[in-house]
């Protein structure tokens, strides 16, 4: 469930394949100004193939709703094995990071930002290798943009300061996933909720930031570097792009191409008991909303939305 809309289990008619149907409502889109979101979201998801990334098969509208095919992931979130471990060991944090560097390079050789990393927004899939979901707020971007969007935890300074950014706000978030994935906290944290404060930390930068003692030398000089307060300075952003990034001493033993091609075993295996099992996701109860899936009739919204074709009722 969501926003917009709500996410259903379905299972094709031609292959038996499970897939996850993104259902989104256009008049809400239109009435909170998401169009230019959703498209992009379409656009983005349409043009990335990776296999940390999750895949898009096919989109379509009816005259209500919008509907977005992807892959379905069934090990649940990142977030939901974080909280239930309270802290990765080293050697776990360092698996997940550097998967999720491989798709952050990627979509950054597409000029794509993807701006919203999160544990909550990082999927396992049946193996263990994760898929990064959830394009709401990605932007093709060759140079540099200014919106103000994302997690508060997971902001970089500039963002915050309302200033010009680029790429390397992935980078900084990045840094910030490490952390919280080793110390099972992001390094702001507030626990109030006091949103001033926690921005007032961003800003400040390293010095607000306690190390835990679970930190090796490596990974608090890796994530130093990634969240960075000056762009310009910050891992990811420097002449060697993210080879600083995959050269760092904390990743020595890691071997980029197995990886990338899903031969190194994952750390955690979730429990799956066949196919469609969705055991790892909250259920929802139907609301007969199905009932107007493929309806016909008045559509003042479909104009807006034109790479989302019309199936046949």
């Amino acid at each position: 469930m969501g926003s917009f809309g709500r996410v259903h289990l379905v299972r094709s008619k031609h292959n038996l394949r499970f897939y996850a149907v993104k259902v989104l409502n256009k008049e809400k889109i239109v009435r909170t100004k998401q169009v230019s979101h959703t498209n992009d979201e379409q656009h983005m998801l349409m043009a990335v193939q990776h296999p940390f990334i999750i895949n898009l098969w096919g989109c379509f509208q009816d005259s209500l709703n919008l509907y977005m095919v992807m892959d379905y992931v069934p090990g649940g979130e990142l977030f939901t094995l974080l909280r239930r471990s309270n802290r990765f060991p080293d050697p776990v944090a360092k698996f997940y990071a550097a998967e999720v560097a491989l798709a952050l390079h990627h979509l950054h050789s597409l000029d794509i930002i993807y701006r919203d990393l999160k544990p909550e927004n990082i999927l396992l899939n049946f193996d263990g290798h994760i898929k990064i979901a959830d394009f709401g707020f990605a932007k093709h971007c060759d140079t540099t943009t200014w919106t103000l969007c994302g997690t508060p935890d997971y902001l970089a300074p500039e963002i915050i300061g309302k200033q010009r950014y680029n790429k390397s706000v992935d980078w900084y978030a990045l840094g910030v996933l490490i952390f919280e994935m080793l110390s099972g906290l992001p390094p702001f944290h507030q626990p109030d909720g006091n949103p001033v404060i926690l921005y007032e930390k961003i800003g400040h930068g390293l010095a607000y930031i306690r190390w835990p003692p679970v930190f090796s030398a490596h990974s608090m000089d890796l994530i130093e570097h990634l969240m960075d307060k000056d762009p310009s300075k910050r891992y990811g952003n420097l002449h060697h792009g993210a080879g600083d990034v995959f050269a760092h001493p904390w990743f020595a033993e890691v071997d980029w191409r197995k990886l990338l091609a899903r031969e190194i075993t994952a750390p955690y295996l979730p429990k799956i008991n066949g196919d469609g099992d969705s055991s790892a996701f909250e259920k929802y109860p139907e609301d007969n909303a199905t009932l107007h899936y493929g309806a016909s009739g008045p559509d003042p919204f479909g104009n807006q939305f034109p790479d989302f074709d019309y199936a046949e009722s």
